[in-house]
């Protein structure tokens, strides 16, 4: 079995299994089974409903914004904050050009994505779902993990054996599994937090 090595933290607790086309991880369940619950009614009670969710995610948004903009401030790091919703969850980014709140294999910055789920939570009351990203790591992220799979997957075809790639955290583990299940291969998760990986399969 060949591994793959990076270096990635990894954050939640999960249950091995199979997964094909995507990993169900608590971290990333709604990007898996859809971002949106249906409404309850067609017609007339869609948009109302509809609404009150973008609401609700608009709020989850500002609270992290404040809650981000007073660290900042205490910190002494400049850094502007744009807020969006997407996907059914709000997404907070702090556009900057220090990478000193992403930190060593985003360590920093996934810390600092739970401290704004917590601040959220303390203000409404629910847990939140909400995405933190700092100077365009997860994005830069995202592009390596993707050319990692692909390299995986090239690798599973010419030699049909496992490839067992590094520890990876919920998010990114989501990430290489839908890279390979759009290949045509199966991946599965194996191990436990933090050092739960990804493995690729050869086709049966």
């Amino acid at each position: 079995m060949t591994d793959v090595q990076t270096d990635v933290p990894a954050v939640t607790e999960i249950e091995s299994e199979v997964v094909s086309p995507a990993e169900i991880d608590p971290e990333v369940e709604s990007e898996v089974d859809g971002a949106e619950p249906e409404a309850a009614i067609e017609g007339a009670d869609q948009e109302p409903s509809r609404s009150k969710r973008e609401q609700a995610l608009d709020n989850e948004g500002e609270i992290a914004a404040d809650y981000l903009e007073e660290l900042l401030d205490i910190a002494d790091l400049d850094g502007d904050i744009d807020t969006f919703s997407e996907g059914g969850r709000a997404h907070v980014s702090i556009v900057t050009n220090s990478e000193v709140l992403v930190g060593r294999n985003g360590e920093v910055l996934e810390a600092l994505q739970e401290l704004a789920r917590l601040a959220v939570m303390t203000e409404t009351g629910h847990r939140s779902r909400l995405m933190l990203d700092v100077a365009g790591h997860r994005d830069k992220r995202r592009k390596e993990l993707e050319v990692l799979a692909g390299d995986a997957i090239a690798e599973v075809i010419e030699g049909g054996e496992p490839v067992r790639l590094a520890p990876m955290n919920p998010f990114e583990r989501k990430i290489v599994h839908d890279v390979v299940a759009a290949a045509g291969l199966v991946s599965e998760s194996e191990g436990e937090e933090p050092r739960r990986r990804v493995i690729v399969l050869p086709k049966d």
